[in-house]
């Protein structure tokens, strides 16, 4: 069972005989994309597959996508989005709900999170009961770092404030084992975002707000590859980072 399709599937709340009359093919092909995760539909279709669903097409069938790039350090790249907020709401719910070992937010404010996943602190917390680390790396919103972004972006909804609202949501799960904060201004223009093997990545452009910049889905297929060099960032940042709850 393509499971990724299944999701996604109920996720649009599209029925398979809808999806074949959507991308021009009969029902019993759709039937069969369900059945075999092994079987993928031309590239062409897979695209218009995942535009219906509002999805990842990566995500939907991870071994075509992969396939296409065999070498190289760009293999560990499964999509690159124009704009973070061109990566459907889909995918982000699939890597939070499929990772089990470690989940690390290490945006600027991670405001965003929030606003866009559902049900996400019970979510969390479920994560963090069944032994999966959660780590949230956010700007101090008292720094001269955050203040001189809010200067450069200009907008109503403050740089500070997000944070802050994140910081409120953090500290719903703050009692939890498997959950932590750290403070850190070092990541102001490069936002990681790991779930277990899987990271989506955003180089933050000049001026430009978050959702504007783009966007890398990376999937770990080495040591040393791109996966690894983000995720040594993340991890030197922690390292340095100061503790949220004292």
């Amino acid at each position: 069972m393509n499971e990724a399709l299944r999701d996604a599937m109920a996720e649009a709340e599209v029925s398979t005989n809808r999806l074949a009359r959507m991308v021009g093919v009969s029902t019993k092909t759709a039937e069969r994309w369900l059945k075999d995760p092994g079987r993928a539909p031309h590239p062409d279709t897979r695209s218009a597959v995942a535009k219906a669903l509002g999805a990842d097409e990566g995500m939907l069938w991870p071994r075509a996508a992969k396939s296409v790039v065999k070498t190289g350090a760009s293999r560990e790249i499964i999509q690159a989005y124009p704009y973070r907020n061109a990566c459907p709401t889909a995918v982000w719910g699939q890597l939070i709900d499929a990772a089990s070992h470690s989940i690390t937010f290490a945006g600027y404010t991670n405001y965003f999170v929030w606003q866009e996943q559902p049900r996400l602190i019970d979510r969390l917390a479920a994560k963090a009961a069944a032994g999966c680390n959660v780590r949230f790396l956010v700007g101090d919103p008292e720094s001269d770092v955050t203040r001189r972004r809010e200067e450069i972006e200009g907008v109503p909804l403050t740089v500070s404030t997000r944070i802050r609202i994140t910081l409120d949501a953090l500290s719903k799960l703050k009692h939890l084992d498997g959950v932590d904060a750290r403070f850190s201004d070092e990541h102001i223009a490069l936002s990681v975002f790991s779930f277990d093997s899987e990271m989506l990545v955003t180089p933050h452009l000049s001026s430009l707000l978050g959702h504007e910049s783009p966007m890398l889905h990376l999937h770990r297929m080495g040591d040393d590859g791109l996966y690894d060099r983000f995720a040594g960032h993340v991890s030197a940042l922690w390292e340095g980072g100061r503790p949220v709850w004292e």
